[in-house]
């Protein structure tokens, strides 16, 4: 070995550790930075050469050490886990938003609809009482206008969700798009750097995160090929084939329901199956139980006036005048009405001539299987709903933390084990430059003697 040698060894191995400790710097300042995955520098050892030509004495040359490759920290099998997960979480995640927004619309309150038909009937009864008094009579009418005001409100809360979750749905796929994009970009990128170089391995950082963020919103199947590029799925569908990207459509029903399609929002677009995880497929389930929630609505807000007019038109007024349609219904909830403005058109009599007989024969239209025990079972199927949805959204949190710490330990940055690494690379600096100091000393001592 040849002092020059020393030199190479000595330069060679402060590069290589140079390098290495920038590594180390670049991954302390994207801690924070989501989808960044942390990053290490091979040094290894350079390969030595020997001359084997006629004119130079055969010999060889250590070339000291060299920068390998830029490795990369990640873990296929947890980076599946953790889009699984986070698939699952997003699902629930909306499915929990929108379910909670119902139980509010549908108000098991002092305002609700249930409790505004338990005040109508006191009222009725308190009218039974003193069936003469006008001051109760009036009563009655303004119980049956609050349990119209009730209907009408819930009704309303329900179809501004209905709106609501067509536009979430709208910017879910907007973003899932992008995300496609995204991956389609990277996936160019992919194809055209060298492995191992510090661009290969951002543009790998950069392909993770599109996944995490199209697995997030929509249940697809990923395949991976050469140069690390990723293909997407969703069903038969081809979302993403190397370089080229499909975009997703949405559209919403009157009715709310939630229908995708693939290529093109018009006519010549492909349409494909609803959504069953992700972002996307907990609106699309909210979506149909919102048209549901809207039609139960309906549909009792139908039966109440039918029978509170069966009932109010089977008895009389005081005068002896048969008892009028008490209600209104046009298409839906919202066009609910009271038709009798005058206390006086309240039928309180029987045909037989009882003056409290009708108002004492409103408990038949109570008890099992009445409207007002219809909205009961309603809010109650719901609460359990919501129950069991909040449930599934804590168990489905759990495991998705759980796979992203693990996730974390191979591909995060530890502050911890990067302030170890730092100390010993600028150890190993210090002893490469220590290297060099010693050839030029020796170098030195060389020209002193000569």
């Amino acid at each position: 070995m040849t002092v020059s040698d020393l030199f190479q060894i000595g330069v060679s191995g402060a590069r290589s550790y140079q390098a290495a400790m920038g590594a180390v710097s670049n991954n302390i300042a994207n801690t924070d930075t989501p989808g960044y995955s942390r990053r290490t520098i091979e040094v290894k050892e350079s390969p030595s050469g020997a001359g084997t030509t006629i004119w130079y004495r055969s010999g060889i040359a250590y070339g000291g050490a060299m920068i390998g490759q830029v490795l990369r920290a990640s873990d296929p099998y947890l980076d599946s886990a953790a889009r699984h997960t986070g698939n699952a979480l997003g699902s629930v995640d909306q499915r929990a938003r929108w379910m909670n927004d119902i139980q509010t619309a549908l108000n098991d309150g002092t305002l609700g609809v249930g409790q505004r038909m338990t005040a109508m009937f006191s009222a009725v009864e308190r009218l039974a009482s003193n069936p003469t008094d006008t001051t109760l009579r009036a009563d009655v009418l303004f119980s049956f206008e609050q349990i119209n005001t009730a209907f009408k409100q819930s009704h309303g809360d329900l179809v501004a969700i209905r709106d609501s979750i067509g536009q979430a749905a709208t910017s879910d796929v907007a973003a899932l798009n992008d995300a496609l994009q995204q991956l389609a970009t990277a996936n160019e990128g992919l194809r055209r750097s060298q492995e191992g170089t510090s661009a290969h391995v951002s543009l790998l950082d950069s392909r993770d995160q599109a996944l995490f963020e199209i697995t997030k919103r929509l249940n697809v199947t990923i395949e991976f090929g050469a140069n690390d590029v990723a293909n997407v799925k969703y069903g038969s569908e081809t979302l993403v084939e190397n370089v080229s990207a499909t975009q997703i459509f949405v559209t919403q029903d009157a009715d709310g329901l939630l229908h995708f399609q693939a290529g093109d929002a018009g006519p010549t677009g492909t349409p494909i199956a609803d959504p069953a995880g992700g972002s996307l497929g907990g609106l699309t389930s909210s979506a149909k139980i919102t048209k549901e929630r809207i039609e139960a609505v309906n549909d009792l807000a139908a039966e109440y006036v039918e029978v509170i007019n069966d009932w109010h038109m089977q008895g009389q007024t005081a005068d002896g005048t048969p008892g009028a349609a008490m209600l209104s219904i046009g298409a839906d909830a919202a066009s609910l009405q009271v038709l009798i403005t005058d206390p006086a058109g309240v039928a309180g009599a029987s045909a037989p001539g009882a003056i409290n007989g009708n108002l004492l024969a409103i408990t038949a239209i109570r008890g099992s299987g009445s409207v007002e025990d219809k909205w009961l079972s309603l809010i109650s199927t719901h609460g359990n709903l919501v129950s069991a949805t909040f449930a599934e959204q804590t168990a489905a949190s759990n495991r998705d933390q759980m796979a992203q710490a693990a996730r974390a330990d191979v591909s995060g940055v530890n502050l911890d084990r990067e302030a170890a690494d730092l100390l010993r690379l600028q150890q190993a600096y210090q002893a490469c430059a220590r290297v060099i100091q010693v050839a030029r000393e020796i170098t030195d001592s060389l020209f002193a003697i000569f």
